[in-house]
């Protein structure tokens, strides 16, 4: 009778563990159309997306843009799982994870490259740093302007290799992609110019 009551409280509080847990995982914002409302509802954001523009000199519109079509701003986000015979629940098609959708062998490229071994693809100050240095190599590698959102998302998906060879040319669906991230670009950018100024003022005002 003791040994069971010791398993069911042991139980219980893993179950409270997990639940504290995944309640730190800070949900996508109210309104993720808007690029102002999201830094207001969540300041940090602004602060290392700022970071990350200063740092990689890729405009935050763009970097914004390429994580409202890989996650829309979900933390953990995943490719959803493969199925056998559409029924069984299988593996998913790639490692792809957290804001950025940033791949194991990427990723891992990503932490040796800058020394950010502690990051998590789950933060977003880390996974926008992610995007900022990917598509500042795209930017460098490929000759693709920095304030251009749609082209950086194709390299982003195809990889600079792919990239070159024109392998996006042979998918439609991935046109057609690459140019709604670069619609939403204009619209974050045009966004930023109304409430950049009062976004530095609360930043800095938040330090005193």
């Amino acid at each position: 009778m003791l040994r069971f009551i010791l398993e069911k409280r042991n139980g219980f509080f893993i179950l409270l563990l997990s639940l504290i847990l995944s309640g730190c995982a800070t949900a996508p914002p109210r309104d993720i159309n808007n690029v102002c409302s999201m830094f207001e509802q969540y300041p940090s954001w602004y602060t290392a997306a700022k970071k990350s523009r200063n740092k990689w000199n890729v405009p935050i519109s763009s970097q914004m843009a390429i994580i409202y079509y890989e996650s829309h701003f979900v933390s953990d986000a995943q490719p959803p799982r493969q199925s056998i015979l559409g029924v069984i629940p299988w593996s998913r098609p790639s490692s792809a994870y957290g804001y950025a959708q940033a791949l194991d062998g990427t990723w891992s490229d990503y932490q040796k490259s800058t020394g950010n071994y502690s990051g998590s693809r789950d933060n977003f100050a880390d996974a926008i740093d992610f995007v900022g240095w990917y598509t500042s190599n795209s930017s460098r590698r490929l000759g693709i302007p920095r304030n251009d959102a749609g082209k950086l998302y194709l390299a982003y998906h195809e990889g600079d290799g792919g990239y070159r060879r024109g392998t996006h040319y042979k998918k439609r669906w991935l046109l057609n992609k690459s140019r709604k991230v670069t619609n939403k670009g204009r619209i974050y950018y045009r966004q930023l110019i109304n409430c950049e100024a009062r976004l530095n003022r609360e930043s800095s005002s938040s330090f005193w």
